[in-house]
């Protein structure tokens, strides 16, 4: 998790890097190729009738729109996918401002309704977060989540820019290397695409999915930093939009110094939060008395790993933002890390063992929470994040603003704080400070916050709510710590589900109970 300037969940962890523009187009050909094998049996016992739609993007070339089709096939990789899934490549422009020029792969992956065609709505596109996380290996992983809506819709995802089998961003040593070497090494293996690969640009995409896949509308469930993705889209298609989720919501209204120093308030709140509770219900307790105790206890922690790193089993080692990191994974399970993490806690401090944390860390998915950047190449998240963000600080400001992270949390600021370097030196501008999501005219939009979120903080969904527009963003609370509230709180899980297959949103001001109830 500390492998580069640190932004958590909805951006942690860091970027991908592209290759050489001839040895790149060539390469996605292969990696989208690799995955798909044609001619697929059908899986459904009715003939199945595919939708279509009459409202193609505008502005781009017939060949792109009512001239393509999405060829679904088995899926051939990943692993996870080869039974029950289909897979296809969309070709989109790189550049939606030459879109007669070169064109791009996209990589889908299907999983088809299991209801009657008269009961199936459409497609629901899946985003899982990030930015940086792959559509296509996440959806065999993260399907138990929602299979409900799999009797009134085919469940998709993708591959956005960036990330997988989508033009994939190199920044390594060389253009075969996945790693992360810097802003320079982006620039020289992945200099042609990195000025595509932002999130407006991914959005663009969904819109020529949306009439490829047969819907009228957009059906779209974002978590954590697919929120971003969803509410760009519904600036940019407002008349587009179908039933949309935005669960874990990103704050619209922050700039990426701002929100570093809102997320770590958040973890250092909800880690006082387990310090409580650890102090009141568990028998030795590893942070002591309460949340003063637990903050002194791991700052000595944290200069004792600084000093000498604790192994880790399988020849790592465990330092002071690997702690960091590792136990805001854990904030991230909700109440249902806690104990876990109180285990883990007391191997560490009292054995000097840092397996069971770690381990612990490696083992959190994203099965029962919004997703963790643990599946996201470095090198994408990096290339994202910048691309969107327009902040390019100077020296005296990064010291500024190293500081004021730093300050803002005694447990996690100093992991926190290398963050604002993220995008100090990128080679190219990003679009803007804060991106544009009012969506006047768009069908209701409904946005999910949980209060004791630690990466997400929960008046980011309220602004969300707010900036997309009279009539249009409709915010649901749930009273629940970590990072992601649906499927894990009934209440929650009822309203967007009932919203996705009716279209009618919750009543304003509507509170889910749950864990801080």
């Amino acid at each position: 998790m500390s492998d580069a300037p640190p932004i958590r969940s909805r951006r942690t962890g860091l970027s991908v890097g592209v290759w050489i523009l001839a040895g790149v187009f060539l390469a996605v050909f292969g990696a989208v190729g690799a995955w798909l094998k044609h001619d697929a049996p059908g899986r459904s016992a009715e003939p199945r009738t595919e939708f279509t739609a009459n409202n193609p993007p505008a502005g781009l070339p017939t060949a792109l729109t009512t001239g393509q089709h999405l060829r679904w096939s088995r899926c051939t990789s990943p692993p996870t996918a080869r039974k029950g899934y289909d897979c296809a490549a969309m070709k989109a422009p790189l550049d939606y401002g030459k879109p007669d020029g070169r064109t791009i792969d996209v990589a889908l992956i299907r999983r088809k309704a299991t209801g009657s065609n008269a009961r199936r709505i459409g497609s629901l596109v899946l985003n899982f977060g990030g930015p940086g996380v792959s559509g296509v290996s996440g959806l065999p992983e993260r399907l138990n989540q929602y299979k409900p809506l799999l009797d009134r819709y085919d469940l998709v995802s993708f591959d956005p820019r960036g990330v997988g089998a989508t033009i994939p961003v190199r920044c390594g040593k060389n253009a075969d290397d996945t790693g992360y070497d810097g802003a320079d090494a982006c620039a020289e293996h992945s200099g042609a695409l990195l000025p595509y690969i932002g999130t407006s640009h991914t959005a663009r995409d969904l819109d020529l999915m949306r009439y490829l896949l047969g819907d009228e509308r957009l059906h779209y469930f974002g978590v954590s930093y697919g929120t971003a993705l969803g509410a760009v889209y519904a600036h940019l298609y407002p008349s587009h939009v179908g039933r949309l989720v935005l669960e874990a919501s990103v704050d619209p209204t922050e700039n990426l110094d701002e929100e570093q120093v809102s997320q770590v308030k958040a973890v250092q709140a909800a880690f006082d939060r387990f310090a409580a509770h650890c102090a009141a219900r568990i028998r030795q307790c590893p942070t002591g008395d309460g949340p003063e105790e637990a903050a002194r206890r791991m700052a000595r922690l944290a200069d004792r790993l600084e000093k000498t790193p604790a192994p880790a089993g399988g020849g790592r080692n465990l330092d002071a933002d690997d702690l960091a990191y590792t136990v805001s994974d854990y904030l991230d399970l909700g109440t249902d890390g806690w104990s876990p993490l109180a285990k883990a806690l007391t191997a560490l401090i009292d054995h000097n063992d840092g397996g069971p944390l770690s381990k612990g860390a490696d083992d959190i998915g994203s099965a029962d929470r919004a997703a963790t950047p643990r599946d996201s190449s470095r090198a994408a998240r990096v290339a994202i994040t910048c691309a969107d963000s327009s902040l390019r600080p100077d020296f005296e400001r990064l010291d500024r603003d190293k500081a004021r992270v730093k300050a803002a949390s005694p447990v996690f600021g100093a992991a926190w704080s290398t963050g604002v370097y993220l995008c100090y030196d990128w080679p190219f501008d990003g679009e803007r400070a804060t991106p544009q999501v009012n969506a006047d005219g768009a069908a209701p939009v409904l946005v999910v916050g949980g209060t004791g979120d630690p990466t997400t903080p929960y008046p980011g969904a309220r602004h969300m709510a707010r900036a997309l527009g009279d009539g249009v963003g409709v915010l649901l609370t749930a009273e629940e710590e970590g990072h992601g509230t649906y499927p894990q709180n009934r209440c929650v899980a009822e309203a967007v589900d009932k919203y996705l297959r009716t279209g009618r949103t919750p009543a304003v001001g509507t509170v889910c109970r749950g864990s801080m109830s």
